[in-house]
């Protein structure tokens, strides 16, 4: 036979190994671009209310985030919300909400004011239960002291939001 015909009868039968190993591979764990891996067996989530306990309260900020956790999970995966027992399942409070002023300057005057939010989370993955967890995540963002808190506070919020969402949907679904 020739040597360059079982070259490439060589390579071809070990290129349909790798796409069969590569298959079953996926069949276990379902890859996005948004960096999430789910296992395949999971089809749903749900997201409970997040209720604010901390000692200062704003009145919007459980909705938002609530709205934003939801909004992250149906739009950067294939996952369907449920109103209850998804087989990935999130509910917790927000337990800290906390303006600051974590930097002086040689004046003693606070250069940066700090909003610091924190998340207390409880994840429940029912398809693999092993990758469930009960934490807590903060984030902040610095923004100019010369600034009154209540002209900037919507805009701030949301960007702690997104912050914190994003530590949450990696540490979730994303296994970061």
């Amino acid at each position: 036979m020739n040597r360059s015909f079982r070259n490439s009868q060589y390579y071809l039968g070990v290129l349909s190994l790798l796409f069969f190993v590569m298959i079953q591979i996926g069949c276990k764990v379902n890859y996005s671009f948004s960096g999430a891996s789910i296992p395949a067996e999971a089809k749903t989530f749900s997201v409970f209310f997040f209720k604010n306990t901390s000692y200062l309260v704003e009145p919007t900020l459980s909705q938002n985030f609530t709205d934003a956790l939801r909004s992250r999970l149906s739009n950067q995966t294939r996952l369907t919300q449920v109103e209850l027992n998804g087989d990935l399942h999130f509910e917790g409070a927000i337990t800290n909400y906390t303006p600051s002023q974590p930097a002086a300057i040689a004046s003693e005057t606070a250069s940066l004011n700090r909003l610091s939010i924190t998340v207390s989370v409880k994840f429940v993955n029912t398809v693999e239960p092993h990758l469930s967890f009960e934490k807590s995540f903060t984030q902040f963002v610095d923004y100019d002291s010369g600034l009154d808190l209540g002209s900037v506070q919507s805009t701030l919020m949301d960007e702690v939001i997104v912050l914190l969402v994003d530590d949450i949907f990696n540490q979730s679904v994303a296994n970061w």
